[in-house]
């Protein structure tokens, strides 16, 4: 099983598991995708930053990782 510790940034995670870009993207996280955006905003960005800046509910989130195979670290 895939980890994924909730404190490692965005661009972390995505150069450990690229498929967890398209993920997200399904998640509303749609910035992600655009060019430049994961090696900026993505390396100081965690997934609950993320989550509070896009409204988009955290255990949401945990819930479509879990289902895909990641265990989340909190």
């Amino acid at each position: 099983m895939k980890e994924i510790s909730l404190k490692k940034s965005i661009y972390q995670l995505c150069t450990a598991y690229p498929e967890l870009i398209e993920l997200m993207k399904e998640l509303g996280f749609v910035n992600i995708t655009k060019p430049g955006m994961l090696q900026s905003m993505g390396k100081i960005m965690t997934i609950p930053k993320g989550c509070r800046t896009m409204k988009i509910p955290l255990e949401k989130v945990k819930e479509h990782l879990t289902s895909h195979g990641f265990k989340i670290i909190d």
